[in-house]
């Protein structure tokens, strides 16, 4: 029922799955992960049981292939059900029960396991592989995410689609640094999961996702005072000296609080606010 690949980062600190399925919200049932410890993978007869034990057997160090091992020989219905893991460290793991329906198989390297059933055919879970392999420079998730489109182009469920996930952790990325989920994205119910779940993470990446220190830019001069001829626009009278207190009213309104930094700002930011007033003239300088 389901297209999965399950991965690790080069630098070992992210896990993640990414989901789709013609079934209802498979991102709900399919993946689990935890920070520095591994992901996994259960579907076809989905058998939720595997995720807290799969998890349990990775903290303590067990390789993925051992907890694959380990979870399917102890489940009578193993025939039937399919699974990907990922540990901390090492190749991934996969298992395609017999009696899982056709198309259904998987493929494993160094920190990823690609793996589906009633899919068109081998070539779904070769271009999972591909796109993994060769995408090397995107962002984990966007990353996870091509490789999920690509086996969607390849041919995908051959039922059709309805539903995609997206799961990423990290330890101490989750919002203001509160947890280790870092991204945490479903679609349950649509005729276009991955064209959705894709314009859901461009979101997520645009409010939640750290600044990069190299883009920010000085608030002060000319800068300070376009942004506070914008903010005040928008209803949040700014200082043309000092707008920072009006930009942390609006962003915070704005849900962008987590790319602020002080006496700077970042370039998203700046975007997001400029579309937000797009013919609104910057204020004159203080004499």
């Amino acid at each position: 029922m389901t297209f999965s690949i399950v991965a690790r980062s080069a630098d070992g600190q992210t896990h993640g799955i990414a989901v789709a399925s013609r079934f209802l919200a498979a991102g709900a049932l399919v993946p689990a992960a935890e920070a520095d410890i591994g992901a996994i993978a259960t579907q076809a007869h989905v058998n939720l049981a595997y995720r807290p034990q799969g998890l349990a057997l990775l903290r303590t160090g067990v390789p993925a292939a051992h907890v694959v091992a380990g979870l399917v020989a102890a489940d009578p219905e193993r025939d039937h059900r399919q699974l990907g893991v990922v540990a901390a460290t090492g190749p991934g793991a996969t298992w395609t029960g017999p009696h899982c329906r056709d198309w259904a198989g998987g493929q494993t390297g160094d920190g990823w396991a690609a793996q589906g059933n009633i899919l068109t055919g081998p070539e779904v879970i070769d271009a999972l592989r591909d796109t993994w392999l060769t995408g090397a420079d995107l962002p984990f998730a966007q990353r996870l995410v091509a490789a999920l489109r690509a086996g969607q182009t390849a041919g995908g469920d051959r039922r059709g689609q309805q539903s995609a996930g997206l799961l990423v952790v990290q330890r101490g990325s989750g919002y203001a640094g509160t947890g280790d989920v870092s991204i945490d994205l479903r679609v349950d119910d649509h005729p276009d999961p991955i064209t959705e779940l894709e314009r859901l993470l461009a979101v997520h990446t645009r409010m939640f996702s750290r600044p990069d220190p190299a883009t920010l830019l000085d608030l002060a001069g000319t800068l300070a005072v376009e942004v506070a001829g914008l903010l005040t626009a928008l209803g949040h009278p700014a200082d043309p000296t000092e707008p920072e207190d009006a930009l942390v009213a609006w962003a915070g309104m704005e849900n962008l609080e987590e790319r602020l930094v002080p006496g700077r700002i970042d370039p998203v930011v700046l975007a997001h606010l400029r579309t937000a007033v797009p013919h609104v003239p910057a204020p004159r300088s203080p004499a």
